[in-house]
């Protein structure tokens, strides 16, 4: 379980998140909608340990990480670009934090090999990043990600520079693998049908201020979401489309 106590941070004269709360459990994905500039990304680099000039607390479980480095948080940030190795190929970029851990190697191999064939790239071990798509550039990042079991995963519009059909099969994969793996995970998008989609909680960030919700339900019915009002515009096309191919 992480828990965030009154997060609070300026920059200068302006403040970017106001008296922020939230408990999320083992296992939840939290959605957490807004658009540019409401606070999404500061919030999270506060928790991963970037920012490190914030009030307020943060607890993961009984520990409180927010006085410790970004190495010893249990929390790993994954941005929207891949940010890989590009010298190491794809088994061993993902299977990097366990090395680092100095796990055993027979574990270290049967994990990775597990973990690539999860993320359907069995085929493409042994390439480096440079002969790889951006969608399984995209797919080995997770999946370097995952592999460690962190206490908490933060994703910041990590499907964001994908083509339509990529971000969906991306979307597909981590809440695959998210399940399988029980991972924590605050997930932030500017996107109202990938929150719905990757989301078991919801959240919308405003104006620095986050507000949870207790529901699908409520997160769709909250006119401050925009969420009704996205799913209304995409009811309205369909009703036209169907209008346009009716007989005459």
């Amino acid at each position: 379980m992480i828990t965030l106590r009154n997060i609070s941070k300026e920059f200068g004269s302006e403040q970017v998140l106001h008296d922020v709360h939230l408990t999320l459990n083992k296992g939840d994905t939290l959605a957490v909608l807004g658009a540019s500039g409401s606070g999404k990304t500061t919030l999270l680099k506060i928790i991963a340990g970037i920012h490190r000039e914030h009030s307020g607390s943060i607890h993961v479980g009984d520990t409180r990480i927010d006085p410790l480095p970004p190495q010893k948080r249990g929390v790993v940030y994954l941005y929207q670009e891949a940010l890989l190795f590009p010298h190491l190929t794809v088994r061993e970029n993902v299977g990097f934090g366990l090395s680092v851990q100095n796990a055993p190697a027979n574990t270290q191999r049967e994990a990775v090999d597990a973990m690539i064939r999860d993320m359907g790239l069995a085929a493409h071990a042994d390439k480096y990043p440079a002969q790889l798509s951006g969608g399984q550039r995209q797919r080995v990042a997770f999946g370097r990600a995952a592999i460690i079991h962190p206490d908490v995963l933060l994703l910041d519009e990590p499907f964001a520079s994908l083509d339509f059909d990529t971000r969906n099969e991306m979307q597909q994969l981590f809440t695959r693998i998210s399940d399988a793996h029980t991972m924590t995970t605050l997930f932030v998008t500017h996107d109202a049908r990938e929150a719905l989609r990757v989301g078991d909680r919801f959240a919308q960030m405003r104006d620095g201020m986050l507000h949870t919700y207790d529901s699908r339900r409520a997160f769709i019915e909250d006119a401050a979401s925009g969420v009704q009002s996205e799913l209304d515009f995409w009811t309205k096309i369909q009703q036209e489309i169907a209008a346009d191919s009716s007989p005459q």
